[in-house]
């Protein structure tokens, strides 16, 4: 989680939300790394989950990411959630929880969701209250 909340500080530098996301394999080594980047890019797809996804498939030159962990300061939203079950990925760890648009557990829990193909094991609250506190900070400041 340290390093997904130092993705997250990065996205301050460009006025995005701190949200930063790593994407570890079964040995915990760092595949790919990302930070929202909507107002960087101008793209409403741009959040921390998709880019650290996209980072970590071109890594291993496919969309599976079977094996893989998502770790992430906030609770993924639903179109995260669906990025993440596309790509397989089997693990998702987050912080802080997202009470308006969560969909690993709070608003929604479409990670488990057992209609669905593939579901994803989740840990929430890891460091809640430092990512948590990130996010308080900023929108104080905004």
């Amino acid at each position: 989680m340290l390093e997904a909340l130092v993705e997250a500080r990065l996205a301050l530098r460009t006025g995005d939300v701190p949200v930063g996301a790593i994407v570890v394999t079964e040995s915990g080594e760092r595949l790919a790394g990302g930070r929202n980047e909507r107002e960087l890019h101008t793209d409403p797809t741009a959040h921390a989950e998709i880019v650290a996804l996209r980072t970590a498939a071109r890594a291993r030159g496919t969309w599976q990411l079977q094996g893989t962990t998502l770790i992430v300061t906030l609770e993924p939203c639903v179109m995260c959630a669906g990025a993440i079950l596309a790509a397989r990925v089997d693990t998702v760890v987050f912080g802080a929880w997202d009470e308006k648009a969560g969909a690993a557990g709070s608003v929604y829990d479409v990670l488990r969701d057992r209609r669905l193909n593939h579901r994803v094991e989740v840990f929430a609250g890891v460091r809640a209250d430092e990512c948590g506190q990130l996010l308080t900070d900023f929108f104080r400041e905004s």
